[in-house]
């Protein structure tokens, strides 16, 4: 029989430390002479990024990089595409010193010279023996330069600058006969999923590139993931109907290939996301979803024919070609934490190949993501993903109501999706009600939806976190005396504007959040250095002081924690160190976890396991919630013993 205990006193089979060690992710899946490969984020090994591979027809991956070798890019701080396995071996960017190295049956030699460049998002030029990529050039009192640059593949060092003078570049292709290159462009103040160019050149004999073209998008229309057909024709994502929706070149025209109210794309934070891919000359698999949740597909672009599969998953990405008429992804499902998957083309059929944190946790103990929608702000409507507590050992008295935590996702533009996340079980197994929030600006419901934070940010966010509160109240879902927010990076930001200048949050916690929008803008890295403009409106100078939680701390009344790394390039440490000292005069509870090595987001176990314990800790000791679980001191500055 279950044991009666209060919410958020339950003992959980999810311990801080073996979730934090089990916390491997997946990512960028490809495929080359009958081997698959794919990273690994390795939180044990310090956050480094293994390259794995698996032989067609073998039992067992093995590691295609041996240690210490780590493959992570900074360009852009946030990287992505960092490495491409090609039949002349892997080609990688270290993640220490950020050049450009080849792995051969386990020999690695560098492709690239020492200094200030940086590289990412690699295509073979196989007929001209180099890479064509995204290189970064950093130097002394100026911002970085963006370019297409080329490598040579003999080890010389050499390289050319293929095209520049614009501020950002991304998803260099190379046409099948390599005739052709496309790429995106765009420049300050956009984002990519604001506004890029898709462009197109003739490779000349030299290497070169002759008469660059825009042959779709511009300022307003976002262009995702350009690719070619086997025979040869440009293909894209593209939000010009307000959604992404596919595209392909014809006549000099964009033509759509299944109009639909679905994202088929995604914000590109990082280099080598892919929604889609040819598994032959006319059959694409791509990957959609609406209102939160993913489904996979194959489009028949001779006959327009789409085919949902019917797969246990409900998040897709990194979709990319794996063999004939077969896809590889990475896929999550409600009750799947995040693999790598093959799928069939033809049938729909799916393997696993690789689900590094099955096992950590039974199905029993697992709470399913409810999609909620609710109302909000000038009659407008926001959605979620509500999780009840969840754990068969346990049931509160009658009558309690959980602590419920409030999450609020980063981006702003990413999206919270009801895949099966650890982080989310262990707050429900302990018996905390979790509700996250697709705030307005979230990816997945549409261009509209995701514009309608430009101007705004710090307000409806925020408001929309609120108003997720209320609602969970409202149907008896949660105690509205122990109501939590918590986010990272933006969504740390929407956490602090939710506890300074509103009163319906009881306890937050921010990872690495913005409280000061001035600072920000004068210390973040190139990549976002303009996004302020959009997100704040023309005005920023007055809602810089409006809308930074620093400059109104008087007006917040509840315990904060804080979280931060010192090697942050995105939000400075600064920001939290000085959120903590207001705090700390206006003799308000806070407690300030600053970790040395650590960056935007945290890579090492023991990091994140004391994030979990720390947290965990605070919000039972705010909330005096009495437990039998034994977690390491934490020290909070002005809590009432």
């Amino acid at each position: 029989m279950p044991s009666t205990a209060p919410y958020g006193a339950w003992t959980s089979p999810l311990a801080p430390a073996a979730l934090a060690g089990g916390s491997i992710g997946v990512s960028e899946p490809q495929w080359c002479e009958g081997a698959l490969t794919w990273l690994e984020s390795r939180p044990q090994e310090g956050g480094r990024i293994a390259v794995m591979r698996q032989r067609d027809g073998a039992a067992e991956a093995e590691e295609a990089l041996p240690a210490p070798w780590s493959a992570r890019s900074a360009v852009h701080e946030y990287g992505g595409g960092a490495y491409l396995a090609t039949p002349r071996g892997l080609i990688f960017v270290h993640a220490a010193d950020q050049r450009l190295y080849l792995c051969r049956d386990g020999a690695v030699t560098p492709l690239s010279g020492e200094g200030p460049w940086r590289y990412a998002d690699f295509a073979l030029d196989a007929g001209r023996n180099r890479v064509i990529c995204v290189g970064e050039r950093h130097g002394e009192g100026h911002e970085p330069e963006n370019c297409l640059v080329a490598v040579s593949l003999d080890g010389s060092g050499a390289m050319a600058v293929l095209d520049r003078g614009r501020d950002f570049y991304a998803a260099p292709r190379l046409s099948p006969d390599g005739t052709k290159l496309a790429w995106l462009a765009w420049d300050h103040p956009d984002m990519p999923w604001d506004g890029c160019d898709l462009m197109q050149a003739a490779v000349t004999a030299e290497g070169g590139l002759a008469e660059p073209a825009r042959v779709a998008g511009g300022r307003g229309e976002s262009i995702f993931q350009p690719d070619w057909s086997p025979t040869g024709v440009l293909t894209f994502v593209s939000d010009r109907s307000g959604w992404w929706n596919l595209y392909r070149l014809e006549g000099g025209q964009p033509q759509p290939l299944h109009p639909m109210e679905a994202e088929f794309g995604l914000p590109a934070w990082v280099f080598g996301r892919s929604s889609w891919a040819y598994v032959g000359p006319s059959q694409i698999v791509c990957a959609y979803g609406a209102l939160g949740v993913w489904r996979l597909a194959r489009l028949d672009t001779a006959t327009a024919q789409f085919t949902p599969f019917d797969l246990p998953y409900s998040g897709f990405d990194y979709v990319v070609p794996a063999g004939p008429g077969r896809i590889a992804c990475i896929a999550a499902g409600p009750r799947r934490t995040g693999a790598v998957v093959t799928v069939d083309a033809a049938g729909g059929g799916a393997a696993e190949i690789r689900r590094p944190m099955s096992g950590l946790l039974d199905e029993r103990y697992i709470a399913l993501g409810e999609p909620v929608a609710f109302p909000t702000g000038e009659g407008e409507i926001a959605y979620a993903f509500y999780y009840a507590p969840t754990n068969p050992d346990f049931v509160a008295p009658a009558g309690d109501k959980p602590p419920l935590i409030v999450m609020s996702h980063g981006g702003p533009t990413a999206a919270a999706g009801g895949e099966l996340s650890l982080k989310k079980q262990f707050w429900t197994s302990r018996g905390f009600a979790v509700l996250d929030v697709n705030y307005r600006g979230s990816t997945g419901y549409g261009t509209a939806y995701r514009r309608r934070l430009d101007g705004q940010w710090g307000v409806y966010d925020m408001e929309d976190c609120c108003a997720a509160a209320r609602w969970a109240v409202a149907q008896g879902r949660a105690d509205p005396e122990r109501l939590i927010i918590t986010g990272g990076s933006a969504g740390g930001y929407t956490t602090l504007c939710a506890l300074t200048f509103r009163d319906v949050f009881k306890a937050g916690a921010s990872y690495y959040g913005i409280g000061d929008l001035k600072a920000l803008a004068a210390d973040t890295h190139k990549f976002e250095s303009r996004y302020l403009d959009r997100l704040l409106g023309p005005d920023a100078e007055r809602v810089y002081a409006e809308r930074s939680p620093i400059h109104h701390v008087d007006r917040l009344s509840c315990p904060v924690i804080l979280f931060q790394g010192r090697e942050d390039k995105a939000v400075p440490p600064n920001q939290a160190e000085a959120m903590a000292a207001a705090l700390r005069a206006k003799g308000m509870p806070v407690a300030l976890l600053m970790f040395d090595g650590e960056g935007h987001g945290f890579r090492r176990a023991e990091t994140i396991a004391r994030c979990y314990e720390a947290e965990l800790a605070f919000y039972r000791r705010v909330f005096r919630i009495p437990a039998a679980e034994t977690l390491p001191p934490l020290l909070i500055e002005n809590l009432p013993a």
